[in-house]
């Protein structure tokens, strides 16, 4: 039956008090279930964030609706030799202030991305050095071969050096730096991207409106955006229905259903080329918040293993997921370049096995650890980790589970947070929809003085993996390549480095009011919003 649950309305009418009861015209509103992190586009590498940003700022590349690469403040690139790519720049681009767009702000960008609180200095590692031509041309050397290069350089967002140069903004500052004398990146925006901020309250509301000057011609007609991060589902699915917002996302998969049956909106689903998994700390001697002292038991591969093997990827599919999941043997998902099917081959549900190997490492009647998850970053989240420490309690393993929301979380568990998780879960899209990014950002070594690991909370560490990730950003065989990932695949998947679990929905209820494209890496852009007059 088509009608709206009032009494869900109601729950949520106190929380999206904020929001007009009814949109101008092409007005755009949405929701998500947590607020962009900050406006430094060099500050946190995580696929919200950026993706919000993408719509004030921009990088030489970008992605269109269904995920090719074309140009953006790059018209055209070359590779001149392997190591050697040139790019011409679009002349008469300005930022949103005035000033005008050139080599100068490239390059200071790439610099920029290099500093100290930089949360895109794997990015910026792949470049070597960027010499300036001319004010429209650069030529970027990379340390080796990288055949990702284009792909990479469409989240390493420009920021114009004068600007940031006038307001002491010329490193990057993470989020938790906001409001410091060097951080005015963190609250201010100045890009060359189709929106303009208009006024931001962290985690209650950022307006944005059309940028007159900009120098492309989207698709959208949308002249003003007003975003609200709504952190409880129950209250942003309210909000849809009741008409007080055009989109929300992600909405729980258990009201596709009644979303349907709703007049006046939709669901929107489809795969995600998202991996959500389960790291463990193995690099710390002694385990951090658990029984055991003096020692470190996810050194132990056994250990490792029975964690794995205790956890039932089917059931968290059905009963959390309600089928809406693809539960996963790999930590990167079928959408991403260097996929192989035949690898993809999750850790079998045994918790038999699991009591076996843990009294094998000595942990007969199991231990306490601690787990860290975020409650508002991917679908489900916290639900999931519930899930998990349930099943773990199963085989005497004892969870104590921190759910909190994404800022604090990230800024426990990464680095700015000295890693502080024994135990955690996370997500991951690779920016360049190629598993040499996933290898880089959460595979290899950390390795600070190359920028590579920063997204390694466990402190997984092969060397031959490392080798593999070398020669994989070098070739171009593919079938060597793909022979190079496989090897480094077969590796992580023996030593247990990380417990995969599956890659989630794209979830996002929809007005039909207006008209979105949803991409596979679950980015809103707003270039592809058009309201319907």
């Amino acid at each position: 039956m088509k009608t709206k649950l009032r009494s869900l309305a109601l729950a949520g009418a106190a929380a999206v008090a904020l929001l007009t009861t009814a949109a101008s015209a092409q007005e755009f509103r949405y929701a998500f279930q947590a607020d962009a992190q900050s406006l430094d586009p060099h500050g946190l590498n995580e696929t919200f964030t950026l993706g919000f940003l993408g719509n004030v700022y921009e990088g030489l590349t970008t992605y269109d609706a269904d995920m090719n690469l074309v140009p953006a403040l790059a018209t055209k690139w070359e590779v001149v030799d392997p190591t050697t790519w040139r790019f011409e720049l679009r002349k008469g681009v300005k930022f949103q202030e005035g000033q005008d767009f050139t080599a100068d702000d490239v390059i200071f960008t790439w610099k920029r991305a290099t500093s100290k609180e930089s949360g895109q200095k794997a990015r910026a590692s792949l470049i070597k050095d960027i010499r300036k031509i001319d004010d429209y041309t650069i030529e970027i050397t990379t340390p080796g071969p990288v055949p990702t290069l284009a792909r990479e350089l469409a989240w390493l967002y420009i920021m114009d050096k004068e600007w940031s140069t006038e307001h002491n903004a010329t490193e990057a500052a993470t989020p938790a730096q906001a409001g410091r004398e060097n951080a005015y990146a963190t609250t201010h925006a100045n890009g060359t991207g189709p929106f303009i901020v208009v006024s931001r309250e962290p985690d209650v509301k950022t307006v944005l409106k059309r940028n007159p000057n900009y120098w492309g011609n989207p698709r959208t007609n949308v002249q003003k955006v007003i975003f609200t991060p709504i952190s409880q589902a129950a209250t942003r699915v309210a909000a849809l229905l009741s008409g007080q917002i055009d989109l929300a996302y992600p909405v729980p998969v258990q009201d596709w259903k009644r979303i349907n049956a709703a007049p006046g909106v939709t669901a929107l689903t489809g795969p995600e080329a998202r991996t959500i998994f389960l790291g463990l700390d193995q690099w710390r001697d002694e385990l951090t918040n658990s029984s055991v002292k003096g020692k470190n038991p996810f050194k132990d591969v056994r250990v490792r293993a029975a964690f794995a093997h205790a956890i039932d990827l089917n059931a968290i599919r059905d009963k959390i997921m309600r089928g809406a999941s693809w539960p996963s043997g790999l930590m990167w998902a079928p959408q991403v370049n260097g996929y192989n099917p035949k690898m993809n081959t999750p850790y079998k549900y045994d918790p038999e096995l699991s009591k076996k190997l843990l009294a094998e490492a000595g942990y007969p009647d199991g231990f306490t650890v601690g787990m860290d998850c975020p409650n508002n970053r991917y679908v489900n989240d916290e639900k999931i980790c519930q899930a998990v420490a349930s099943m773990l309690a199963k085989v005497g393993i004892k969870v104590d589970l921190l759910a909190q929301p994404k800022s604090k979380f990230f800024a426990k568990v990464l680095a700015s947070g000295g890693y502080d998780t024994p135990f955690y879960l996370l997500g991951w899209t690779p920016g360049s929809m190629d598993v040499h990014n996933v290898l880089s950002n959460l595979i290899v070594c950390r390795d600070k003085e190359r920028n590579r690991g920063k997204y390694n909370i466990g402190g997984y560490c092969n060397k031959r993996v490392d080798e593999l990730t070398d020669l994989i950003a070098a070739e171009t065989d593919p079938a060597k390549r793909q022979a190079y990932i496989d090897e480094a695949t077969a590796i992580l998947q023996k030593e247990y480095g990380y417990i995969p679990l599956h890659q989630q929905p794209l979830s996002w209820g929809v007005s039909e009011r207006v008209s979105v494209a949803q991409r596979a890496d679950n980015v809103m852009d707003l270039r592809n919003v058009v309201v319907k007059e």
